[in-house]
């Protein structure tokens, strides 16, 4: 195995963390999407989302080859990227309102918990790229499901701003 791909995989092996690895990857997305922002604002941190997704089906690869498993609970760059994905209206938000994304907390817990919710709930899309056995099913399925977590964060960011404000 390529040296590289482990720690690239396991997030600097927080993926070993247990229990629940993809939430502790899901977690560890939180301050990295925050000091990507700070360094680049919504531009490098859309593009580190497209970087991250492109290294990590590489990385996943490398990792998986020869396993049983195409999917190990340790892998959680897909995590990462999904997670990313999901804070897409934040930092979209944050950029176009010039506000400190740290004032958007509200929708840093949304996308967080709604991106779980889609990750493990699997439905529809989500659960069909997950069953590809491969890399890129490794990393779509998350993809997909921070899409839908982006969707509904956005969609609750409406109702909260349209209706009970």
């Amino acid at each position: 195995m390529t040296a590289w791909a482990k720690p690239v995989a396991t997030v600097a092996y927080v993926g070993l963390m247990r229990p629940a690895p993809g939430t502790w990857g899901s977690l560890a997305a939180l301050p990295l999407a925050w000091v990507l922002y700070q360094i680049g604002g919504a531009v490098l941190f859309a593009a580190m989302i497209i970087v991250a997704y492109v290294i990590g089906i590489k990385a996943t690869a490398i990792y998986t080859a020869g396993k049983a498993d195409h999917d190990p609970s340790e892998v959680v760059i897909d995590e990462v990227v999904g997670q990313w994905i999901a804070l897409l209206p934040v930092v979209f938000g944050a950029t176009m309102m010039g506000a400190d994304i740290t004032r958007l907390w509200p929708g840093w817990i949304a996308a967080f918990v709604l991106f779980r919710l889609f990750d493990i709930w699997k439905p529809g899309p989500v659960g069909t790229a997950d069953k590809r056995g491969d890399a890129t099913g490794v990393m779509l399925d998350d993809v997909i499901a921070g899409v839908f977590a982006a969707i509904a964060s956005s969609a609750l960011a409406a109702f909260s701003h349209l209706v009970l404000m």
